[in-house]
């Protein structure tokens, strides 16, 4: 099996949990990669037996550009799209880096990946519970707050 891949698509998007997030946008990475059989199309120099680099990169900037509260909404719409368009396929994977994610301390990027062989994706169900009441996060930040971090 082959692969074709684009990697470092840069996006500016209003994407993120919090509304200021929505409102002030930020920088986004956007890598794909297919797996694909394109034998014919190294062999005859045609497009149409392999993937096109103009379409994965167009789907890409149109979910790109629709505002999302997460990442992981975003790369399973563009992972479902290229699943749909690409079905000579046999596996899409999406990873969307968001650069610099307002955590309170220098974090270079946050990012999601979704897909793998076969064209698996995110079965949903990715929240935890870390005991105790939401408050406090079951006593997490107050951990925190005792290793003298923030």
């Amino acid at each position: 099996m082959s692969k074709v891949a684009l990697e470092g698509m840069q996006f500016y998007a209003y994407h993120g949990y919090y509304e200021e997030e929505r409102l002030i946008g930020g920088q986004f990475v956007v890598d794909v990669y297919i797996d694909t059989n394109f034998v014919i199309a190294a062999q005859t120099d045609d497009l149409s037996g392999t993937v096109n680099y103009e379409t994965v990169y167009f789907i890409c900037r149109m979910e790109m550009k629709r505002p999302s509260k997460l990442i992981e909404h975003v790369a399973q719409r563009i992972h479902n799209k290229l699943s749909s368009v690409f079905t000579k396929a046999s596996g899409v994977v999406v990873r969307i880096s968001k650069l610099n994610p307002p955590l309170g301390g220098p974090v270079s990027r946050s990012f999601v990946e979704v897909g793998g062989s076969g064209g698996g994706g995110s079965k949903g169900g990715g929240g935890f519970d870390m005991g105790g009441d939401d408050d406090d996060f079951g006593g997490f930040l107050g951990s925190l707050d005792d290793l003298d971090m923030w």
